[in-house]
C-alpha cells in the first residue's frame, strides 16, 4: 500500500506505516493540505490491522531526513489573516485535531526529529510514543517572535517541562539541541544522524510481533546523548517563576549577569502583548488536559487575528519576519510595561458557546 501526494509521502514498509514530509524548500512547513493528508493517513492506518506502528520523518533538498518540520505555513497565515480567508479557521481547527489524534494514537507513533523541529513540527511530534533527536536537532517554539503564542498543544507540553523551563522556552523562543530536549522531557532518545537511514530501512526487514516490538527495536538503536548544554537552569527557575512579565523583565535587567542581560534583551524584541498572553497560557495549561488546552488555544488563535481589527500582533509579526523582512515589527503596545491586563484576559474568552466549539469533540 502506497499513498503519495506532492507533500506527504505515505507507504507501508513491512508492517510499519512510514510517512515522509516532502516540502523541503519550505523546511516541511505544514500547509492545510498537508494537515489533511496526515489526518487521513493516520485515521486509515489506525484501523488497518496490517499496520502495527507508524514512523514519521522529514526531508531536505538532498533527500530524506535533515529537516523535520519548521512549523505552520506562516506566509499562508499572513495572507489569509490579512484578507479574512476562512481557510485560516480550517487550518487551526484541523491542525489541533491532528495534534490531539497523535497524542492519543492507538498504535506506536515514532517521530524522527532530525534538523529543525519548531512550532507545528512540535505539534506533530510531541505526542509521539517515541521522540528521537539527533545532533542536528534544532528545537524551539519561537512564536512570540511573530506575535503569536506556542500553540499546537504548546501550553500542555511546555508546562510539563521541569521547573520553569516551559515559561522560559515559551517566552523567549530559544532554540535547544538534542541533549536539552531529552533533559527537558521533550524527547526520549538520541540517534546519530548518519544512522537514521539504516534504522528506517530496517523497518521492513524485521519480523515484528506487534507494535510494541517495533518501538522496542527502534529504541534499541538509540545511544546516550551528550550532557545537557543549558547551564542556566537555576536562573531559569529563579526568574521565570516570578509573578508576571514586568517582574521577570525588571529582575533580569537589574542583574549584572551576562545570561540575564541577554535574556532581557531578547524578551524586549518580542511582542509585549503576546509575552503577557503566553505566560498566562502556560500557567493555565498546567492544570489542563490536552483537550482543554487545545480548546483554549483555539480560542486564543481566533483572537490573534480578530480581537483588534487592523491591529493583529500576529499579522504584523509575520510581516516583519517573513514578508517584508525588515525585522522591525511595530508592536502595539510597544513596551512590556504598557500592556493592559484586560486585553490579555480577553484572549482567554471563548468566541463560541461550549456546545458549538470547533474542538468540542476532543476528550
Amino acid at each position: 500500500m502506497t499513498e503519495t501526494t506532492s507533500e506527504v509521502l505515505a507507504e507501508l514498509r513491512g508492517r510499519v506505516g512510514c510517512i515522509t514530509l516532502n516540502r523541503p524548500r519550505a523546511l516541511n512547513a505544514l500547509s492545510l493540505q498537508m494537515v489533511r493528508d496526515l489526518m487521513a493517513v493516520l485515521l486509515d492506518w489506525q484501523g488497518d490491522a496490517r499496520v502495527l506502528a507508524v514512523a514519521i520523518r522529514g526531508s531536505n533538498k538532498e533527500g530524506a531526513f535533515g529537516a523535520f518540520c519548521a512549523g505552520g505555513d506562516i506566509r499562508f497565515l499572513h495572507q489569509a489573516g490579512s484578507q479574512g480567508n476562512p481557510r485560516i479557521e480550517d487550518f487551526f481547527t484541523e491542525e489541533y485535531a491532528l495534534n490531539h489524534l497523535i497524542h492519543n494514537y492507538a498504535k506506536p507513533y515514532i517521530a524522527f526529529m532530525d534538523g529543525i523541529v519548531m512550532g507545528g513540527g512540535m505539534g506533530i511530534s510531541q505526542g509521539a510514543s517515541l521522540r528521537i533527536v539527533t545532533e542536528r536537532t534544532k528545537m524551539a517554539m519561537p512564536e512570540t517572535a511573530i506575535g503569536l503564542f506556542p500553540d499546537v498543544g504548546g501550553g500542555y507540553f511546555l508546562s510539563r517541562c521541569p521547573g520553569r523551563v516551559g515559561e522560559w522556552l515559551a517566552l523567549t523562543g530559544e532554540t535547544i539541541g538534542a541533549a536539552d530536549a531529552i533533559a527537558f522531557g521533550l524527547a526520549d532518545g538520541f540517534l546519530p544522524a548518519d544512522r537514521q537511514a539504516q534504522v528506517w530501512a530496517g523497518l521492513d526487514a524485521q519480523d515484528f510481533a506487534d507494535g510494541n516490538a517495533v518501538q522496542q527495536w527502534i529504541a534499541s538503536n538509540l545511544i546516550a546523548a551528550d550532557a545537557c548544554q543549558i547551564s542556566a537552569r537555576g536562573q531559569i527557575d529563579q526568574y521565570f517563576s516570578l509573578d508576571g512579565v514586568p517582574a521577570i523583565i525588571a529582575a533580569l535587567e537589574a542583574s549584572d549577569g551576562a545570561w540575564e542581560r541577554a535574556t532581557a534583551a531578547l524578551l524586549r524584541k518580542r511582542s509585549p502583548l503576546m509575552l503577557h498572553v503566553v505566560l498566562e497560557q502556560i500557567r493555565r495549561a498546567r492544570g489542563m488536559t490536552l483537550a482543554q488546552d487545545l480548546r483554549m488555544e483555539r480560542d486564543m488563535v481566533r483572537h490573534c487575528f480578530t480581537l483588534r481589527p487592523g491591529q493583529s500582533e500576529t499579522i504584523e509579526g509575520i510581516r516583519a519576519l517573513a514578508v517584508d523582512k525588515d525585522h522591525s515589527p511595530a508592536w502595539n503596545p510597544a513596551r512590556i510595561e504598557e500592556v493592559d491586563p484586560a486585553l490579555v484576559q480577553a484572549f482567554f474568552a471563548s468566541p463560541w458557546p461550549a456546545h458549538a466549539h470547533p474542538l468540542v469533540a476532543l476528550v
